[in-house]
């Protein structure tokens, strides 16, 4: 009887863990829908095919079955797999793939973090120019409500701003986000989804252990810990689950947040002008995109000058700051993004398989 009472208990257990890792699937659409930088990459059209599809919609399917959950796209698929801890990448125009795991990607990071440290040391000179840097994190509810892909959603505004003053020039300027979310209370199977990603950051952080060494990060720079303290400490004023989203990228001067999609519409000619087909010819994109940004790329910052030439790195700062006291905020780019087919139907087990006949290929460095 003792033992038949064990296997009914064992039997129960087994169900609920079961139950825990039910299958869960949805589509996304994503979609640039504004900014300066959409206008310079569009008058690229004439040289890039892929240029004239970035303002394209762009759908990603997500499935979730067991500890396995697939991102898959017309382009790629991306596959999770937490019991064998890796994370396979399947090209599906060129029909390759890579795996990698998630003991590799903590030796990319440890590389990574070793590089930061040798650019920390090298950004140490006295000739470099010099920034104190801060951030702000700030969430609200609007009250707002409207429905989203057939549910009821409420508004909430997330903004964050990465500030800073160059400590030679006193010349201010900002890296800023605003990200207008619509949030629903509940949606069947949903669950299931926030399950796996919890699972999956304790996996990824017991493999990282002391390579990541996050600690060490942070205090070259003692203004992010508080902003990531912050930035947990006013996440929890979302409750819901995120159907609908616009996200601004850009700059400002005066400490103030981009505007939220639902506060201003964006203008038909935000920014800097985009360059003709022949100018972006004569320079390369990454100076164009550079020039495209306030005060030459974030008010300065990181440009190191002639130091036998004071006289034109005086003329520079007067000018920027003169553009910096009469600069607006520019936004760079704007997203939608779209979740919508919520569905807990089982999911079929090929979706985290990699199509027969795809050639395997070396992983990529990824540690930068």
């Amino acid at each position: 009887m003792t033992r038949f009472r064990n296997i009914t208990v064992l039997s129960a257990v087994l169900g609920v863990s079961t139950a825990m890792w039910a299958d869960f699937s949805y589509e996304q659409t994503t979609q640039v829908t504004g900014g300066s930088i959409l206008q310079m990459v569009k008058s690229l059209g004439a040289f890039s095919s892929s240029a004239r599809k970035i303002g394209d919609p762009q759908l990603s399917t997500f499935y979730l079955k067991d500890n396995r959950m697939a991102t898959v796209t017309a382009e790629s698929a991306v596959i999770f797999d937490l019991d064998k801890e890796t994370v396979t990448h399947v090209d599906l125009q060129k029909h390759t793939w890579y795996a990698i795991t998630f003991e590799q990607m903590r030796q990319n990071m440890e590389k990574f973090r070793a590089k930061m440290e040798k650019s920390q040391t090298k950004m140490s000179d006295a000739s470099a120019p010099t920034a104190d840097i801060s951030f702000d994190v700030k969430v609200r509810s609007t009250g707002a409500q409207k429905t989203v892909s057939g549910l009821p959603t409420t508004e909430a505004i997330l903004s964050m701003a990465v500030n800073a003053v160059n400590t030679r020039t006193q010349q201010a300027g900002a890296i800023a986000i605003t990200n207008d979310i619509w949030l629903t209370q509940e949606i069947s199977g949903y669950s299931e989804l926030r399950a796996f990603q919890m699972r999956m950051v304790e996996k990824i952080a017991m493999n990282m252990g002391s390579g990541m060494d996050l600690s060490r990060m942070l205090a070259q720079n003692p203004g992010a810990v508080q902003a990531m303290a912050d930035l947990a400490k006013e996440m929890q004023k979302l409750k819901g689950i995120p159907v609908y989203q616009v996200m601004r990228v850009g700059t400002t001067v005066d400490g103030k947040p981009i505007p939220a999609a639902s506060e201003a519409p964006l203008p038909s000619n935000n920014g800097p002008q985009a360059p003709s087909g022949g100018e972006i010819a004569k320079q390369g994109a990454g100076s164009m995109l550079s020039s495209a940004l306030p005060f030459g790329g974030f008010g300065g910052f990181g440009r190191k000058k002639k130091t036998d030439d004071k006289t034109a790195t005086q003329d520079q700062d007067a000018s920027a700051a003169r553009k910096n006291q009469n600069a607006v905020p520019s936004i760079l780019m704007e997203t939608q993004t779209t979740s919508a087919n919520f569905s807990s139907a089982p999911v079929e087990a090929s979706h985290f398989d990699v199509p027969a006949g795809f050639k395997q290929v070396n992983a990529p460095d990824t540690s930068f």
